[in-house]
């Protein structure tokens, strides 16, 4: 299974490419997608859906990983950031990969078994499951590449159970 995982943004769009087989992971390609600060938001948003079609174009996902957003303290980067969100989660349909969303505390869990895990936890374990040398930078591709070993566990574990029930039957 290929997977797309995304920390949403609208400076900085982390992205990461996996692939997952049998409870081995191989990393593709990650980075991220940025936008200048001055840059007038439409055009931001623009380039972030310009960026991210091509991305889920050349890669071929199986499926995209995305965080699902909760309001903090401040609304208008929220706002922002959903509509962010929302010109990638349109660039992966328009390209055919289903959308799945994590929370912040299931990728936690998922990583690292401990859904109040700091995050420097996340993103050394996020190295050690794809063997990389290093932690991916910026933060947000780290934070992606976790995402994507999320939607990995999560969805071996609903196959699994999709097997297990069938042979019920």
């Amino acid at each position: 299974m290929r997977i797309v995982g995304i920390d949403p943004g609208y400076a900085i769009v982390g992205w990461g490419v996996i692939e997952y087989d049998l409870n081995r992971f191989k990393t593709l390609k990650y980075g991220a997608i940025t936008t200048p600060a001055h840059t007038d938001f439409d055009k931001r948003l623009e380039s972030i859906y310009n960026d991210a079609f091509t991305l889920f174009k050349k890669a071929k996902p199986d499926a995209l990983a995305i965080e699902k957003l909760f309001f903090n303290t401040n609304a208008t980067t929220a706002i922002d950031v959903a509509q962010a969100r929302g010109v990638i989660v349109l660039a992966a349909k328009q390209n055919g990969v289903p959308v799945f969303e994590y929370t912040p505390l299931q990728v936690k869990q998922a990583v690292t078994g401990y859904g109040r895990a700091e995050k420097r936890q996340v993103m050394e374990l996020t190295k050690q499951f794809l063997g990389l040398s290093e932690v991916p930078k910026p933060d947000d591709t780290a934070d992606a590449l976790a995402l994507a070993i999320c939607h990995a566990y999560s969805a071996s574990t609903t196959y699994a159970k999709l097997v297990r029930e069938a042979k019920k039957k």
